[in-house]
Order: structure tokens, then sequence, then C-alpha cells
């Protein structure tokens, strides 16, 4: 018999099921260009890694099932909402090789469409009953929309790897550590957990955006949902720019000691030498 290999997403595959059907859950009616709007974006094909996260974490630490998957749909649609108003803001037409909504609506339609996402994932969060969480909800989203206005708002100076630290906790770091550390509210986990979770999240969210980074050079558009090298394009220095940076700084100053050798070297050849 072969082994067979178990991703993380198999191990919670059907919590996720779960999620997907909470995510479209609504008691209010909305206009019908909604209702396709949210569908096309759900249906897009996410790799659904945060809810992951969620639901993994509160496994480990035993929270109500019904109250996790509730947060970890809630996180969902908040990264959904995010990546509407990124779409926007950087022209983008194409996402996992789908038509974005800003290709085929108005600026307008687009943002209100992401407020009512945002709002969602908010209606969401409060569904989990956990004031702790709704707080740190609201301080993410805040993070999130800070990290974008910095973002935009960005001297035209250098850039710095603590510059780029901070925007890669605001783009993502910060809903994954949302995503550890709300499980182990709802899990009532003693401090310690719940920071060792905290911290767990943050590290996975870093980690995340560093390799996204890397794919954004060396991946290729069909496979990653996106088109290549657009962070270069706008401006944005990641993690791979910044070491090819180091790298060409140290090896133009081995050069430069190289060369001042071989000249140093020349001169002394030529003291050397007797005079006719």
């Amino acid at each position: 018999m072969e082994p067979t290999i178990a991703t993380f997403f198999d191990l919670v595959r059907p919590q996720l099921l779960a999620v997907e059907t909470r995510m479209r859950q609504t008691t209010q009616a909305h206009h019908p260009a909604l209702e396709s709007a949210l569908e096309h974006l759900l249906a897009s094909g996410g790799k659904r890694i945060r809810p992951t996260v969620v639901l993994l974490a509160g496994d480990l630490l035993n929270a109500p099932r019904d109250r996790i998957v509730t947060l970890a749909a809630a996180i969902e649609m908040l990264h959904t909402a995010t990546l509407v108003h990124d779409d926007l803001i950087d022209g983008a037409l194409l996402r996992r090789g789908t038509p974005t909504l800003n290709a085929q609506w108005t600026a307008g339609a687009t943002v209100l469409t992401g407020d009512y996402v945002f709002a969602r994932a908010a209606h969401l969060a409060a569904q989990t009953g956990s004031l702790d969480v709704m707080e740190a909800f609201a301080r993410t989203l805040m993070t999130i929309v800070n990290g974008e206005l910095s973002q935009l708002f960005r001297s035209e100076g250098a850039q710095t790897l603590d510059d780029y630290h901070e925007r890669i906790y605001a783009k993502t770091a910060s809903l994954f550590e949302l995503a550890a550390h709300g499980a182990a509210m709802l899990a009532s986990a003693p401090a310690a957990e719940a920071e060792a979770m905290r911290s767990f999240g943050y590290n996975v969210g870093l980690a995340f955006q560093v390799v996204d980074d890397i794919l954004d050079f060396v991946g290729q558009s069909t496979e990653i949902g996106k088109p290549v090298g657009s962070d270069l394009r706008h401006g944005i220095i990641t993690l791979p720019v910044f070491l090819f940076q180091q790298l060409q700084l140290l090896g133009g100053g081995q050069e430069h000691e190289r060369r001042s050798g071989e000249e140093a070297g020349t001169e002394h050849r030529q003291g050397d030498r007797p005079e006719r």
C-alpha cells in the first residue's frame, strides 16, 4: 500500500465547506448586482489559507466549532474585501485568471461593493459573540487600511527594510495574526497559549508574503493568478530587491578591493624595477 500525503487543507476539508456556506448566508435582501458580485468574488478560486489557519488553530485548542467556522468566514470575507479595493487602486484587470470587478464595473460600483463585503465581514465577526474578537477584528482592519495609505503616500526617498516589514505586516501578516489569535480567543485559551498562537500567525503571515514577493519575480502569472513584476512596476521594493541591492553593494565592494589590490601590486612591482 502506497503512503498518501495529506495537506493542511485536507485536515479541515469538511469545515472549509461549512465556511463557504457561511460566507454565502445572508439574512438581508440586497441588490441583485451585489449577489452576482459576491458569487463572482467567492467563486474566483482563492486558496482559503486564512480560514484554514483559523480552523486548524481552533481544532488544536478545542474551540467551539460553529464559532470557529464563523470567524473563518469573517476573516476570508475581510481578505476578499481588501482584494476588491487593492485591484481598483492598482488598476488590475485580472486576478487568478478571472476579470476583476473593476474590469467590469465603474470605480464607484467597485468601491461600494468592497464596502459591502467589509460590512459582511464585520457582521460575521460580531456573530462569534466575542467582544475580544470584534476588537481585534476592528484593529486589524485599521492596520490594513493604514498600511495601504502609507504605501500610497510613501515618500520618494529610499525605502528601508523596516519599511518593508511594516508594510507586509499591515498587508498580510496582521490578518494571519488575527486568524490564529482569534481562534485562541474563542477557545478561551490561557494567556501564554493565546500569545503563542498570535506569534505563530504573525510569523506565518510574514513568511507567506515573502514567498509571494519571490514568486512575483520567478513565478508564472498563470500559476500565481496575477501579473508578475507588478510590485516593481509600481515602485514597491520587496525583499528580493533589497537582497539584490545588498549583493550588488557587496560585489561592488569586493571588486573595488580587488582592483585596489591589483593597482597596489602593480605599483609595487614598478617600484622594484632597477633604474636604467
